[in-house]
């Protein structure tokens, strides 16, 4: 038995010893043919493209080119992707590592070997073209970024010279002219923004803080401005007429204090607007002049910012402070909008997670817009809008679907928080506590105001 056990053993010693021979000649193998790969540009040989992948990819993707005799030293190797050059990360015998550049449209891919001079030594172009995909980014639309604070400077000018804008609260376009995009600034100026004419300019109210800018449905289409003012004794709401130019105002004749959302309906032509100590919604008809309790939202001392849909069938209240968005619906026969209901979010717990309903979390979320969704009416869904909100402490751009899902569209790049970044919608975009958000229908891009950057961000497919 024990002589037994003895052979038992050498056959297992012999058995590890043949094992451990094979992975000793794998791995020296494997040694010699990385060394092989890793060579140095040999200008006796030709430089060879063989193939790229991905075939198909837009800015800010990862590509790889497959050859021969690329050599070592990424500093030697110049890549053009439809003539514009690329970021080579790494080179690595037969392998090019590199970053597809913007506007890459012709997609054909030429490697280049440099001296020590980068002059060129030699030249390769791939036989097949890259198909470039065009995607959203970011970028800077208006105002000056200042990394020093202090430099800030409020003017007027034209848009290559406008200076900075600080508290960006709320976007909104005239309705009888598209050219002209107006915002509040809280406690700064409002301001116009004249695309036509290139220009950017004060837009006087004589208000202390004007926190909403809304307009009538009927009639000229005067503007509404809502002022977030400290008083019981004092008009919150006004109306500027288009026949001044905006120039002349009239108090709507409620008193309100501390208006922080309002909004109109777009059939009925009701004006809504939230108290922030009362938490009280007010409707208020301007045919009859008469303003009513609508419904009192559940967290009181919160600015609860109103965006509402384009069918007028509801409408989301946006409560900022306390982290969560709300469903009014509109009852039709009374003309009304009835006691919301939670849609994404928890009160008062503020965090960063995609989800469904209450599974997600939002920081202070400001101002929303909706965006009609081709695919939705391709499939045939009831509601074919999804909505674009502004989660300001969460330094990003979120999507609350019909369904009741938040996504995030864009910000927070390179696994970061906030900043100053344009570029890929996620793998580079950062911002600074975004709060107004429009979409531009006829340039079919977003335009995001920073609080924190006293910028305005744009979103848009390449050019």
């Amino acid at each position: 038995m024990k002589i037994k056990n003895n052979v038992k053993a050498w056959r297992w010693q012999s058995h590890w010893m043949w094992l451990g021979l094979i992975a000793l000649c794998l791995t020296q193998c494997k040694k010699e043919e990385g060394e092989k790969q890793d060579v140095g540009y040999d200008p006796s040989k030709p430089v060879v493209v063989t193939d790229f992948s991905p075939k198909e990819a837009g800015y800010g993707s990862d590509l790889v080119i497959y050859g021969e005799n690329f050599g070592n030293d990424p500093s030697k190797i110049k890549v053009t992707v439809g003539g514009q050059i690329a970021k080579v990360i790494k080179v690595s015998g037969n392998n090019v590592y590199c970053i597809v550049p913007m506007k890459a449209y012709d997609g054909d891919i030429e490697v280049s070997v440099l001296d020590d001079n980068n002059q060129e030594l030699t030249q390769v172009e791939a036989k097949e073209r890259l198909t470039y995909v065009k995607k959203y980014l970011v970028s800077t639309f208006l105002g000056t970024y200042y990394e020093v604070g202090s430099n800030y400077k409020e003017k007027e000018g034209s848009f290559e010279d406008c200076g900075a804008f600080k508290g960006i609260l709320w976007f909104t376009f005239d309705p009888r002219n598209h050219d002209r995009l107006y915002f509040s600034g809280d406690k700064n100026n409002a301001r116009l923004i004249d695309f036509e004419r290139r220009y950017v300019s004060i837009f006087k109210t004589d208000m202390a803080q004007v926190s909403m800018i809304n307009w009538r449905i009927d009639g000229n289409q005067d503007m509404i401005v809502s002022e977030n003012q400290a008083s019981d004794t004092k008009y919150g709401n006004y109306i500027f007429s288009r026949s001044s130019n905006f120039l002349q105002k009239e108090p709507i004749p409620v008193y309100a204090r501390s208006v922080n959302g309002s909004m109109v309906h777009p059939q009925n032509g009701e004006l809504y607007y939230s108290k922030y100590y009362t938490a009280e919604v007010r409707r208020y008809d301007f045919v009859t002049k008469e303003d009513k309790l609508a419904f009192t939202a559940p967290d009181t001392r919160v600015s609860l910012y109103m965006v509402v849909h384009p069918s007028g069938d509801y409408a989301y209240l946006i409560a900022n402070q306390k982290h969560y968005i709300m469903r009014t619906d509109y009852d039709r026969e009374k003309k009304i909008f009835k006691v919301p209901y939670t849609v994404c979010g928890v009160s008062g717990s503020a965090d960063y997670v995609d989800g469904v309903g209450t599974a997600a979390r939002l920081s202070k979320p400001v101002q929303g817009v909706f965006v009609k969704n081709p695919e939705y009416e391709k499939s045939g869904e009831d509601d074919l809008y999804d909505f674009y909100f502004c989660d300001a402490e969460n330094h990003a751009i979120r999507i609350l679907t019909p369904q009741g899902r938040v996504s995030t569209f864009a910000g927070r790049g390179n696994n970061g928080t906030s900043g100053y970044a344009n570029g890929d919608l996620r793998k580079q975009a950062r911002f600074n506590l975004p709060q107004a958000i429009t979409y531009d229908e006829e340039r079919k891009c977003f335009y995001i105001g920073e609080a924190g950057n006293w910028v305005i961000r744009k979103i848009a497919k390449e050019d």
